[in-house]
């Protein structure tokens, strides 16, 4: 036998899947599994391709926006980075609204079929993350099928102001799956450039993504397993850029921040309290999600001392645990450490808020919940064939159990008369769900029914500015003149840097026969919010009323300069011109109309004033 051989044939052996898999999924299993997750979302959240805007900031954030429905714009994209929307910088989130308007106009349908695409994305991006970190496909597969479909993101899908939401998720689970691609082949830089783009993206649509560097650390302790296989040194440097970002944002969101949003607004040791609470609040609705509501009001009162005490004993306990088995069970340790960490910044501790917790928040902490009992479970079960098949048959009935409570969940997202019904059932006390109710039934001309959900509305919180106005708006159009101006005088001390109270205000006060106090509150309304194209056109109507044509032409341009498509600024602008070709002043008028149809060129209202007082000239 011949030296050649002799020698030992060499045997080609795959390597190990990441994360202890014996091997890869086939393609086919990876797409049919992308395939059943999107299927699942739109089962459940095709239905909101038929709900209707909600009044809970949909107004400010979309349909009563003039730079957001005039659609994607030169000029709305510089707005989108250069101005906030109830005081959040999220251009991201406005820019994909702005595109919706482009193309949906004020459909509320395509505003949803956004919000659905998005999710379905998110959860497809989310199982290809973990196939790539873990390697396991069921396992991944079970998680983002949770996640698709757990009625504690029904908020965050169903309701069009969650856009930030939606979109954050999204560019977080591929800053997770490109961030995998280059641990496993780190000569890949082109995917950890990926992972800094989408963290860029991510954080221009909510403040959440500041958690990416922590998480991506967590992800080197397990499934990665780098820690002690690259050196620290690296794995901090990695993360340098991502960390300096989060920094930067994190001062720059505190800057732009309102005032009415401060830190300061309830107690510091309240605001623990409520933390503590909201984590196990979480965790209790994670596995039993009932009586989920749109608005959770705050603790002003503080918790009971056996709540709060129950609630860190819980959380230290959990803790202690997922320490203990760091070594046998990594993924509880990671798992439990994600949830908290994602849950950090919007927990309350910094309020940033006016409410107590809110279940749009759990869309992402929630994953790391379900991997560390995924993988906790699938451990347990180990080789054992009973074991594996009871495990089996509660993956398979576990989703199909959240795909029918979700979709009970969405319906109440239909309209605003629904998602307040349904909040005001799970809650007690709830001052903004009484005060948004009343908005509604006032827009339905149920006037004696809102005045009611007003007044509880003021009982339940004495401070609350935009309750307090609208009673005493109601109380003023009942007839009760002088108790409204006074309740509304007092929302606006409590709040004086709201435009749309101190307009509210000075419209009774117009109304009581106050012209010139009026005008004054709406110049202050105007200085408070330059672009209130409502306010223009109020202030334009006092000076009007006080014999000043001239001004109030001057207001309805700036109206229309704020919003170009306001039809009553067009009609208001076009009485006046009108007014004043009646009164005598002929040339005067047709300038001013000529000059008016230079700006808006294509308007019929104006066109037509002109002609007939070009005909009407001698």
């Amino acid at each position: 036998m011949s030296r050649k051989n002799s020698r030992p044939k060499k045997t080609a052996t795959a390597a190990p899947a990441p994360g202890g898999a014996a091997s890869p999924p086939s393609r086919w299993l990876t797409g049919a599994i992308c395939v059943l997750l999107v299927a699942m979302v739109f089962i459940v959240y095709g239905q909101t391709l038929h709900f209707d805007f909600v009044n809970y900031d949909d107004d400010s954030n979309v349909y009563q926006a003039p730079q957001v429905t005039a659609g994607l714009t030169v000029a709305g994209i510089e707005w989108a980075f250069t101005h906030t929307q109830l005081g959040r910088w999220a251009p991201m989130a406005t820019l994909s609204r702005m595109i919706d308007c482009q193309v949906h106009h004020l459909w509320a349908g395509g505003h949803h079929l956004t919000n659905v695409l998005l999710h379905a994305m998110a959860a497809v991006a989310l199982f290809l993350a973990l196939l790539e970190l873990t390697g396991f496909a069921w396992r991944s597969g079970f998680v983002a099928a949770v996640f698709a479909l757990h009625p504690l993101h029904v908020e965050a899908v169903a309701w069009v102001s969650a856009r930030g939401e939606l979109l954050c998720g999204l560019f977080f689970m591929l800053a997770v799956w490109s961030y995998a691609a280059y641990a496993h082949r780190p000569g890949r830089w082109g995917c950890y450039t990926l992972c800094l783009l989408c963290f860029a993206l991510g954080l221009m649509s909510k403040p959440t993504m500041v958690t990416l560097p922590f998480v991506l650390l967590l992800l080197d302790y397990w499934p990665l397993r780098r820690f002690g296989n690259v050196p620290a040194a690296r794995l901090l440097k990695e993360k340098a850029p991502f960390m300096l970002g989060a920094v930067c944002f994190c001062a720059f969101t505190l800057y732009v921040t309102p005032p009415t949003l401060s830190v300061d607004n309830l107690p510091l040791w309240l605001r623990l309290e409520n933390a503590l609470v909201s984590c196990c609040i979480y965790l209790g609705q994670t596995f039993w999600p009932v009586n989920l509501a749109g608005y959770y009001p705050d603790p002003t009162h503080g918790f009971p001392l056996w709540q709060v005490a129950g609630s860190l004993l819980l959380l230290c306990g959990i803790t202690a645990v997922a320490i203990r088995c760091r070594n046998s069970q990594p993924s509880l340790l990671v798992g439990w450490l994600w949830y908290l960490g994602i849950l950090l910044p919007v927990i309350g501790v910094v309020q940033i808020s006016h409410y107590a917790h809110a279940d749009r928040y759990t869309y992402l902490p929630q994953i790391g919940l379900c991997v560390a009992i995924t993988w906790a479970v699938a451990g347990w079960a180990g080789g054992q064939w009973l074991r594996r098949q009871i495990v089996a048959a509660i993956a398979v009935a576990i989703p199909c159990a959240l795909l029918v409570m979700a979709d009970r969940q969405a319906t109440y997202w239909r309209n605003g008369q629904t998602l307040w019904t349904h909040t005001l059932d799970c809650t007690r006390d709830n001052d903004v769900a009484e005060n948004d109710f009343g908005n509604v039934l006032l827009a339905q001309g149920r006037n004696d029914e809102a005045l009611a959900h007003y007044r509880e509305a003021v009982r339940i919180n004495p401070h609350y500015a935009d309750a307090l106005a609208n009673y005493g708006h109601m109380l003023f159009t009942t007839g009760q003149a002088d108790a409204g101006i006074a309740e509304s005088a007092e929302a606006v001390r409590l709040y004086p840097g709201s435009a749309r109270i101190r307009c509210s205000y000075a419209t009774d006060l117009f109304r009581a026969g106050h012209v010139d106090e009026a005008a004054a509150q709406f110049r202050d309304a105007l200085q408070d919010d330059p672009d209130d194209a409502d306010a223009y056109i109020c202030l334009g109507n006092v000076m009007l009323s006080q014999g000043r044509p001239e001004d109030a032409i001057a207001q309805y341009e700036e109206a229309l300069r704020a919003d170009p498509d306001n039809a009553l600024a067009h009609d208001n602008l076009c009485h006046v011109l009108v007014l004043l070709f009646q009164r005598g002043h002929q040339r005067e008028a047709i300038a001013d109309t000529q000059k008016a149809l230079q700006l808006h060129p294509a308007d019929s209202t104006l066109q037509y004033a002109l002609s007939h007082m070009n005909a009407a000239l001698p």
